[in-house]
């Protein structure tokens, strides 16, 4: 009975690793073997995204296929950010948290008075505006939904709020790795910040370093924009009850919001992964099976974020999206304009003042 249960995610699983072995294939074929190159610079969380919106959309999946994407989406891909912990210093976790803390708070901030004022002039639903304003400064579909219970949001208002998310989250994932290279010029901690703060989901912060790594051989930039979107996640244990107090406030109080039920315990795993390098490293810095595991969580951490990515793209849905209505489509829009050139100005200033 207890392996039965368990079962019904199986279908789905091997879906996303399907897709991930055909994107891999797709990508060895195209830049190495069409290309010429050594090592390929197209992405294989990009073609696998793709792949997966492409197949979601012109084809229709099965039910038995759901439990096990929905399971790869939200489990395995915490999985892949957990694994990438292999690859971080306690020290480099605590530099990266001291610039990115304050360019966190400053997106935020800015997101909010923005939404706020346009939200006023489209004369939007308070609740949808909620609902895409944290998305945007927060950390995506995972705080709309933690958001909507609080404030009593309608099944409409979260699906327009997560089509919203989604659409802006997957066009910054594909331009801003390119686009922030290019600005940078190649600068891994600048580069990392500005994924880290500037797009909306922790799986499309994922998937934009695993493109930045994939096509310019830069791991590091990979571990800070996951490091400083895992730091900024935890400002739902803030940004919640901050929402909830702004939307009941002079009503009746009800029932507490479990700020328990919130938090987002795999970032403990993260930082248990980086404790467990380093303890190694000084236990068994000379031995070769300790440097093979390393090697085998960091390949394994990618395969999982890649199927992680496959499966975003199979529940993707289009028709969702174009059925939003122009409104959300400006505030969703302008929330991503605003959070990428907060962040760049933050960046310079900086970069100005303290380099």
């Amino acid at each position: 009975m207890f392996f039965k249960n368990y079962l019904v995610f199986v279908p789905g699983i091997i879906l996303a690793f399907v897709l991930y072995s055909l994107s891999q294939g797709f990508n060895n074929i195209i830049g190495i073997d069409l290309l010429g190159y050594s090592r390929s610079p197209i992405s294989t969380a990009m073609i696998a995204i793709l792949l997966g919106i492409f197949f979601g959309n012109f084809f229709k999946i099965r039910e038995s296929f759901q439990k096990g994407l929905d399971f790869s989406r939200d489990y395995i891909l915490k999985l892949g950010i957990i694994c990438l912990g292999i690859q971080l210093k306690p020290f480099e976790f605590i530099e990266f948290g001291k610039i990115a803390i304050p360019l966190i708070l400053i997106c935020i901030v800015s997101v909010l008075i923005v939404i706020k004022l346009l939200v006023k002039k489209l004369q939007i639903p308070t609740r949808m505006a909620y609902l895409i304003s944290i998305g945007s400064c927060v950390c995506g579909t995972t705080a709309i939904m933690a958001t909507a219970p609080v404030i009593k949001a309608n099944k409409s208002e979260i699906s327009y709020a997560i089509a919203n998310i989604t659409l802006f989250g997957i066009l910054s994932m594909m331009f801003y790795p390119y686009f922030s290279n290019l600005y940078f010029e190649g600068n891994s901690l600048f580069t990392g910040l500005f994924l880290g703060t500037a797009i909306h989901e922790t799986s499309q912060v994922a998937a934009a370093g695993l493109i930045y790594d994939q096509q310019y051989n830069s791991p590091e930039t990979l571990n800070i924009a996951t490091v400083t979107k895992l730091l900024r996640n935890t400002f739902l244990i803030v940004m919640i009850p901050f929402f909830a107090f702004l939307y009941n406030r002079g009503q009746v109080k009800e029932k507490g919001y479990s700020i328990l039920y919130i938090f987002p315990y795999f970032i403990l795993g993260f930082v248990g992964m980086i404790i467990l390098r380093n303890v190694g490293d000084e236990v068994f810095s000379t031995s070769n099976n300790w440097i093979e595991m390393i090697n085998f969580v960091k390949a394994s951490s990618k395969i999982f974020l890649t199927m992680a990515m496959a499966a975003i793209g199979l529940s993707t849905n289009l028709k969702d999206i174009r059925n939003m209505g122009y409104k959300p489509f400006v505030v969703g829009f302008t929330a991503m304009l605003t959070v990428g050139v907060v962040s760049i100005i933050t960046i310079e200033t900086y970069i100005k003042f303290f380099i």
